[in-house]
């Protein structure tokens, strides 16, 4: 006799659990935001190898997971992406092929996998939003990344159509928080920062940031995120995309945000702007007004607190951090 799944709750497997994402939800659902009626297992690179269908259905056939939230995917600073476009994009393809048809074949119920603003049109008018994902081709620099990246939301259209299944997909802005991974030749703007300005304190050096400092970006902390893709598990029911990101008003340059990290880190040394180096994007600007109309009393953790709350993450945990 087979019991409904509403009577055994639900079974819920992030992939990708040990990144700063997957750490972040397993945080947040320890701290009181889980429900008696899941049960939440996350996996990592360890568990499986995505890239191998057998090993993927493997794991889903061990967990038999009624949800799923996919995280895992090959990720790389921008010097590597540009290296190995074939690389990121096959593997990306067969980790998010082989993790949604795994999670159709074992008749999961919803599957929220997570994208990235890096897969918009690199030619675009701001702020992006939802609806200009496919509208022109990413950034020359990351293609294979983000064409692997826009392939899910093709492939949640397609598993919809032809057999009605709840797969959909978040895009979450600049994130960052502890777990993160603080590499500063390969990681993301504000980890690296974070490190830099650990190692200027502790050499008595000064603070050297690439670029001007004016571009312009939206973080958000890992810790809200993870509540939000809590509510995407539970509540959201389209098909299509939500970008999860602070306003366009909070904003930040890269220049406020070294000053937020150099306050929280109490650096007391020079800070020099090598304007010798690229400033990259000047701004990528995301609209969260599909997100405040579902929610719009949601609450992000101030940019200053959360920042302070990273840094302590990192000066306590120094040694186990990716670096």
């Amino acid at each position: 006799v087979s019991v409904s799944v509403s009577m055994e709750g639900k079974r819920i497997l992030v992939t990708g659990g040990s990144g700063l994402v997957g750490k972040a939800i397993e945080k947040v659902v320890a701290d009181g935001e889980g429900r008696p009626d899941e049960q939440w297992i996350f996996v990592a690179s360890k568990d499986a190898d995505l890239t191998s269908a057998a090993d993927t259905k493997a794991l889903f056939e061990k967990h038999k997971p009624t949800h799923v939230i996919h995280l895992a995917a090959m990720v790389g600073g921008l010097f590597r992406n540009m290296k190995y476009n074939l690389d990121f994009l096959r593997n990306n393809l067969h980790i998010n092929d082989n993790v949604l048809h795994s999670a159709y074949e074992l008749g999961v119920h919803k599957v929220v996998s997570c994208l990235s603003t890096c897969i918009f049109p690199d030619k675009t008018t701001y702020p992006i939003d939802e609806t200009m994902i496919h509208s022109g081709p990413p950034h020359t620099s990351n293609f294979g990344y983000s064409y692997a990246k826009r392939m899910i939301d093709v492939q949640n259209r397609a598993y919809y159509e032809q057999h009605g299944c709840q797969f959909t997909s978040v895009i979450p802005t600049n994130v960052f928080g502890p777990h993160d991974n603080f590499n500063i030749e390969d990681g993301h703007v504000l980890p690296g920062l974070i490190h830099k300005v650990y190692s200027a304190k502790q050499d008595g050096t000064p603070l050297s940031i690439w670029g001007t400092g004016k571009p312009r970006r939206q973080f958000i902390y890992s810790l809200d995120l993870a509540r939000l893709f809590i509510w995407v598990l539970r509540e959201y029911n389209e098909v299509d995309p939500i970008i999860l990101s602070v306003g366009e008003e909070d904003e930040v340059s890269i220049k406020e945000a070294a000053e937020s990290i150099v306050a929280a880190m109490d650096f007391k040394g020079e800070v020099i702007f090598d304007s010798t180096k690229s400033d990259g994007q000047f701004k990528k600007t995301a609209s969260n007004s599909k997100l405040r109309r579902y929610l719009p009393d949601f609450q992000f953790t101030p940019f200053s607190k959360a920042v302070q709350e990273t840094c302590d993450w990192f000066n306590s945990n120094y040694a186990q951090a990716r670096k």
